[in-house]
């Protein structure tokens, strides 16, 4: 039971639309390299031709960008280094066989010893030492033209897709500034561990080639406020949510919107239609953002563009629909408080919307997870004084 139970899948469910974004981006960055910079047919003299170790990089540029085995360095100097590798040997060894293992094993140590580790640069190895022909008229150019040239490419590709696609490569620095562009850490990531604390985990577990020292932060700050919330003793949004909501329509004046939230000092007011199907949410934020970028635009103080977009409602009004947000993050009444903490911990949501059914339920504000937070913690150390 246990040996079928091991060869069951070991990588986590992964969505449908996360499967076609890395096998569009494999197409289209191996299309465009192999249309605009190399030939499919091999050219001794510049090199430039495709090779199948480019289709194993693109396996791990687009579908595990985050994988250190799939950062600039681990691809290009890993590819090169190997290259470099194969076609010494292919020069140096007459037996196929031997020159076959001796390349890959040899690219291997090279690799991991400049912390360049990619896995398809030991097909580059293999592919060198089984193309004495190709080698011989060649020789080392073979390293910077096609592997050079071509890993550079489909890493430049894949940092361009990712950023169309909403996903980060190369992955996050330990160091990089928070969202928020200061010098402290994300709030989910202040975990009072050094980069190199984090570094000697990942080395003690032998995690290296697996994870980043950002992501393992990343990790264990959400490892952390899942037990937090965990021992909160609220278990859903809907034990906190706030259930007596004021709701504007989509033609909803920004000037009455403004008076919403001046009047019951709201941070979120969600936007719904006629028969109250949830359709966005406009943050305090979404209105600076109109009176700001107004004021750049036309190069008027804050006050005077206010005003005037005030002003501007008389013939072309601003709406709620046209602020509000329809892309943020959404919950229902059976989501784990654990599950909404994360996405308020970092200050990019004020409130999180309750959804039934398309319909809106309740809001649950930064201000209702840190009473209930605060009401655990109370009653923790009244159980801690009485014990």
């Amino acid at each position: 039971m246990h040996l079928v139970k091991s060869l069951a899948p070991a990588v986590a469910r992964v969505s449908s639309v996360e499967a076609f974004r890395a096998g569009f981006g494999a197409f289209v960055g191996l299309g465009l390299v192999g249309l605009f910079l190399l030939s499919p047919q091999i050219d001794t003299e510049l090199g430039l031709y495709l090779v199948a170790p480019f289709g194993a990089s693109s396996v791990l540029l687009f579908a595990v960008p985050n994988s250190p085995l799939a950062q600039p360095w681990s691809a290009i100097v890993g590819n090169m280094v190997a290259a470099l590798v194969g076609v010494a040997v292919c020069l140096s060894v007459g037996d196929p066989a031997l020159r076959v293992a001796l390349a890959v094993g040899l690219a291997i140590t090279a690799t991991i010893l400049c912390r360049a580790v990619h896995p398809p640069a030991g097909a580059v190895a293999m592919t060198a030492a089984m193309s004495p022909d190709a080698i011989a008229d060649m020789g080392f150019w073979f390293a910077l033209a096609p592997i050079g040239l071509g890993t550079v490419a489909l890493v430049m590709l894949a940092a361009i897709y990712a950023r169309l696609t909403g996903r980060h490569y190369p992955f996050r620095q330990f160091e990089d500034p928070s969202a928020h562009g200061t010098a402290d850490r994300n709030p989910t990531e202040r975990l009072g561990l050094s980069e190199d604390v984090l570094e000697d985990i990942l080395e003690r577990y032998s995690q290296s080639f697996n994870l980043g020292v950002e992501d393992l932060a990343r990790l264990i700050g959400a490892a952390e406020l899942l037990a937090a919330a965990q021992t909160s003793g609220v278990s859903t949004a809907q034990e906190i949510m706030s259930r007596n909501l004021v709701t504007v329509g989509p033609k909803t004046a920004m000037k009455d919107i403004a008076d919403l939230f001046r009047k019951h000092r709201f941070t979120a007011l969600p936007v719904v239609k006629g028969d109250g199907t949830f359709i966005g949410v406009i943050f305090q934020m979404h209105l600076i953002n109109q009176v700001r970028a107004f004021a750049m635009r036309h190069n008027r103080s804050y006050v005077e563009a206010l005003r005037r977009l005030l002003d501007l409602e008389r013939d072309k009004p601003i709406t709620a629909e046209y602020i509000m947000s329809v892309a943020g993050p959404r919950a229902t009444t059976s989501t784990p408080i654990g599950a909404l903490l994360p996405m308020m911990a970092d200050g990019d949501t004020d409130a999180v919307p309750i959804i039934e059914y398309g319909k809106i339920v309740g809001i649950v504000t930064r201000t209702d997870l840190i009473a209930a937070l605060a009401r655990s913690a109370a009653r923790g150390t009244a159980s801690a004084a009485n014990d």
